[in-house]
Parts: C-alpha cells; sequence; structure tokens
C-alpha cells in the first residue's frame, strides 16, 4: 500500500482542475498581453480567475495579483512594505515559514528594519499581550508578520484578535495564510488585514503560482520589473494555464468546504485515537483543540534506537509523511519551529498531513507499521 500524508508541503492535483487547465496548454495559449484574439482569450480567463479567487475571499478584483506562490508572495509585501510603505519595525515570530523568517532576518541584517519577535506559550502559540506590548513600543512604523497557520504544527493564529491590535495602533498586518487558503473560510471585509498570500498546490491545484491580496489602501510597487503584467505590479508572461488550475482548485475547495473538512477533521481524529491507544506515550507537538488546523497532525514520539530514523521507516514502507516543512527537508539543522516548543524532540517528531484523498483504510496501515517500531514484540 501506499499512502501520502504529506499534504502540508504539496497536495495531488485534482483531475478536475488538470482538466480545467488542458486547453490552456493546447489550443488556447495566446500571450495574454497581446491584442489580438488568442490573447484576448487568455487575458479573459485570466480575469475570470481573478474574479473567481475575489468572490471566495471577499475582496476586490483589483486587490488580487497572481505570483509564483507563497515565496514570491511574502518576499514582494515585505521587502515592498519597506522600501515604500515607511516601515521601521517588522514583529513577527520564530516560527513562521522561512520565506517569511529569511527576508526578515536580510532586512534586520542589513539595518533596514529593525526587528522584533513576539513570545510564544509553550504550545507555540502567539502571546497577545506581548504583541501589544511591541505594538506600543513601535505604532505605525511597524509590519506586523504572523501566519495564520502554521504550517508545520497547525497552530491557528487568532487572526481577527491580531488584526484589530494592529488596526488600534497603526500597523500594518500581513499573514502568510498559504496553509488556511481554500481550508478554511476567510472574508478579507472582516478581517483587518492589508496582505496575505496562497499558493494552489496546497490545495489540489498545480505548483509554481500562487496570489498576493493587496488592500486597496495599500498599494505596492513591483519587485519584478520588465513588463506591465497584472496592473505593473509583476512583470512576466502570466502562467496562464496555473492561474487556471489555481482558480479551479479554490472553486472545488470552496464548493466543498464544509464536506471535505468534517472528512479530514474526522480522520485527523480517528488516526490520534488510533496512535494514542497504540502508543500511549507519544505527544502532540503544538495544539491539538479547535485552535489547529483539521489537516495537520505533529506527532513527537517516543525516543528508541529507531526513532532517529522514523522518516526513513515509514518511507521504506511507503509512507510519506515529514519531519517539518519541506523547504527545509535537506537541511540538517531540524526544525526551527520544533525548537521553541518545549516538550517537542525534533528527531522523533513527524508531521502527518491530511487531505480529502486519504481513507481510514491507509491510516490503520500507518498505524501498524509504527507500531512495528515502538511496541515491541511478544514472541
Amino acid at each position: 500500500m501506499n499512502v501520502y500524508l504529506d499534504n502540508a508541503a504539496t497536495t495531488p492535483l485534482d483531475n478536475e482542475v488538470l482538466q480545467a487547465m488542458m486547453p490552456y496548454f493546447t489550443e488556447k495559449f495566446g500571450n495574454p498581453s497581446s491584442i489580438h484574439a488568442y490573447g484576448r482569450e487568455t487575458k479573459a480567463a485570466i480575469e475570470r480567475s481573478r474574479k473567481t479567487i475575489a468572490g471566495y475571499l471577499n475582496a476586490s478584483v483589483g486587490e488580487i495579483f497572481f505570483t509564483s506562490g507563497g515565496t514570491e508572495t511574502a518576499n514582494l509585501i515585505i521587502k515592498c512594505a519597506v522600501a515604500q510603505l515607511g516601515v521601521k519595525h517588522i514583529i513577527s515570530s520564530r516560527i513562521e515559514h522561512h520565506c517569511v523568517l529569511h527576508p526578515v532576518e536580510e532586512l534586520a541584517k542589513a539595518g533596514n528594519v529593525t526587528l522584533h519577535f513576539v513570545d510564544l506559550d509553550e504550545h507555540g502559540n502567539v502571546d497577545l499581550q506581548h504583541l501589544e506590548t511591541l505594538l506600543q513600543r513601535t505604532h505605525k512604523d511597524a509590519l506586523v508578520c504572523l501566519m495564520h497557520a502554521n504550517n508545520e504544527i497547525g497552530n491557528i493564529l487568532p487572526i481577527e484578535k491580531v488584526g484589530e491590535l494592529c488596526e488600534s495602533y497603526g500597523a500594518l498586518f500581513f499573514s502568510d495564510t498559504v496553509q488556511t487558503i481554500a481550508h478554511l473560510p476567510i472574508d478579507l471585509q472582516k478581517i483587518k488585514v492589508h496582505f496575505i498570500s496562497g499558493a494552489a498546490h496546497k490545495f489540489h491545484g498545480p505548483k509554481g503560482v500562487g496570489f498576493v491580496y493587496i488592500r486597496n489602501s495599500h498599494a505596492l510597487c513591483p519587485l519584478i520589473h520588465g513588463g506591465s503584467q497584472e496592473r505593473n505590479m509583476r512583470a512576466g508572461t502570466e502562467n496562464i494555464y496555473g492561474i487556471v488550475g489555481l482558480a479551479k482548485a479554490m472553486e472545488l475547495a470552496y464548493k466543498n468546504l464544509e464536506e471535505h473538512s468534517a472528512y479530514i477533521q474526522g480522520l485527523k481524529e480517528y488516526f490520534y485515537k488510533k496512535i494514542q491507544a497504540a502508543i500511549p506515550e507519544v505527544l502532540v507537538n503544538g495544539n491539538y483543540s479547535g485552535d489547529s488546523l483539521y489537516t495537520v497532525l505533529n506527532l513527537a514520539f517516543p525516543a528508541t534506537e529507531h526513532a532517529d530514523y522514523l522518516i526513513y521507516n515509514l518511507d521504506i514502507n511507503n509512507i510519506a509523511a515529514s519531519a517539518g516543512s519541506a523547504c527545509t527537508s535537506g537541511s540538517e539543522q531540524g526544525s526551527h519551529v520544533l525548537k521553541e516548543l518545549k516538550h517537542a524532540n525534533g528527531k522523533s517528531s513527524v508531521r502527518f498531513s491530511f487531505s480529502k484523498f486519504n481513507t481510514q483504510e491507509e491510516l490503520d496501515y500507518v498505524v501498524e507499521k509504527l507500531k512495528d517500531v515502538f511496541v515491541p514484540s511478544k514472541s
């Protein structure tokens, strides 16, 4: 049996998404910047896609710009906000995705901003009182960069409360929503956030395409120059089939959000109960309750002689999971997120992340293989 439980890293492409994309690989191939019929056809497809995405987020079509994904979007927002919007302080956390951490650390190293890290509790939740203290010190010169849901442990930020705090002190607010777009309802008329990011491959769309939301009153200049595409926000010929796939994946996700979220939450709860029964010493990294993303379960397993090789043991048994973010899989440093949790042991921790394509039968198989590692044989 082959079991894929690394959906926080990337998800399999939905066949309906592929079918929506296929015409733009073949007969609908015009450059959207061309004024002839071929170009007008693909330009219209881009604008339909933009309208679809804006509609699901309750945003204006003029606030959505297409990018290559979450990393480009984070760099665009952070670097351009510092360069153009008078940001002198950045408030973030030590468990952000590296697409946020690395740019803010580089800007601080270069002396362009002062970087402040908000305190976290033992489970990795943001200390809102400390955030307010930092906002009191920095006021209108601050950009707050806090992700909506952590990609490694699944903790969900109280994004509406953070937005209200930022507004009360005149700070800008960027939330990396890559793990929550198309997984949680997001109403940008209710959340006081200035910038968010999305990546299609996190919700059964294609890789290499995403978007940035920029609230109308806080326009940025482009990070990439060379053309007038995306209303002068991002130069370069548009990834037309990717954009169409992104919109289709988002449509499918939000159309079936209640059904799919309940199903995946059920899988997560089923799996955890089975693991607890088989290996009682297991601990949850981060939150497990309602303030945790239903697609992610990060578990710390008891130390054994085989624990250090747990990911490889799973892989040998055709089970795909991860020890942390896919962006750091080649690093020997270990998870920077788990290092911030007091009880977590990064070497024996595994992130299991679920999708609508997983089944209970698959999870039963994974539990049996984990028992082979952690439960001594009675023979």
